[in-house]
């Protein structure tokens, strides 16, 4: 999902180093990983007793269960109602969905377990039901919800740009484009990540994405950055046909507005798209000044959520409570220490 600038400069960060942070998380983006991921080995969801997802579900409690007990700070950011430019985008993921499930079906039909999770991965789909779970399961942890206007990463990108929030937390890199200062990627407690088309996997470690020195390596301004990704193809435009990444950076360098881009490119029939786009990108619908505040966890209900309703194991959901609340409890011990010295 998302632009593609190619490869851009990275920081990499330890998980003592996201103590005490607080990040504003792209709930779309991370939920859809964990419905993709959280799988069984011929691809099928993971499901309780009566048959409902709970891929969503398990991620969102055990990683940020994890989180939790090192210090971070995850605010989830949902995405609100998609601007009409994002139509197309929704369309053709609905196709590579619907194709995608055709070729897990035959993949199965095969005896082709590694073929069929591949394709099953790409058939996930969250659902309004699930984004209500997880908001619910969320508060239950006394993570703060946040709800956007329209795009979660715009939203996001805004509580970094005030303030709320040190960066934002997303595999995509649109935040960018939104004018985040800062990105985190791969927002993980000992993550590794699956070679694509391989039985490999490989290690991932937390890696910050810095807006200043993107503009300062490519040798752009945010403006032609945004012109880049919509000559190259965004979730709102599919751009130009033949221009990828390097081509699109090439011609904006070279230009002084979108109109003089559209041209250089052989896309003046699409100018107003652009145009409309670029708006999109740099005045955004988003609320300001959003507060956040982060609660307890509430071991009892979160125990009755998982576990009367969706068949979680009663102990490890208990044991992963009481984990949390020790950890919280001696960081918190810790930093009144701290202010008395």
């Amino acid at each position: 999902m998302g632009v593609d600038l190619g490869e851009l400069p990275k920081k990499t960060a330890s998980i003592p180093d996201l103590a005490g942070k607080k990040f504003a998380v792209d709930a779309f983006n991370t939920i859809y990983q964990f419905l993709s991921s959280i799988r069984q080995p011929d691809g099928t969801p993971l499901m309780d007793s009566h048959g409902n997802t709970t891929g969503h579900l398990a991620g969102i409690f055990y990683r940020n269960s994890r989180l939790l007990e090192n210090g971070i700070r995850p605010i989830y950011v949902f995405d609100g109602k998609p601007p009409d430019q994002k139509g197309n985008t929704l369309r053709e993921r609905s196709e590579r969905k619907k194709e995608a499930e055709a070729a897990w079906k035959a993949a199965l039909e095969k005896g082709m377990m590694e073929e069929a999770r591949k394709a099953a991965q790409a058939t996930s789909r969250l659902t309004s039901e699930m984004v209500r779970q997880s908001k619910e399961l969320l508060e239950l942890m006394g993570i703060p919800v946040v709800e956007s206007p329209s795009e979660g990463e715009a939203q996001a990108s805004q509580m970094v740009i005030e303030g709320t929030a040190d960066a934002v937390a997303s595999q995509d890199i649109d935040c960018l484009l939104f004018g985040a200062p800062l990105v985190l990627r791969n927002l993980s407690i000992g993550g590794r990540r699956k070679i694509p088309g391989r039985n490999e996997y490989v290690e991932v470690t937390p890696e910050f994405i810095e807006l200043l020195s993107v503009l300062g390596t490519l040798g752009v301004s945010r403006q032609q950055l945004i012109w880049a990704g919509i000559l190259s193809g965004t979730d709102f435009d599919e751009g130009v046909k033949g221009i990828g990444p390097k081509k699109a950076l090439k011609i904006v360098k070279e230009s002084k507005s979108l109109v003089e881009a559209a041209n250089k490119a052989g896309a003046t029939d699409q100018l107003e798209l652009f145009e409309n786009v670029e708006k999109f990108f740099l005045e955004p619908p988003v609320k300001k000044g959003v507060e956040v505040r982060f609660g307890k966890m509430r071991s009892g209900e979160l125990v009755k959520f998982l576990c009367g309703k969706f068949d979680f194991s009663e102990e490890r959901v208990a044991r992963t409570c009481e984990n949390v609340e020790k950890k919280m409890s001696e960081v918190g011990a810790q930093t009144k220490l701290g202010s008395w010295s």
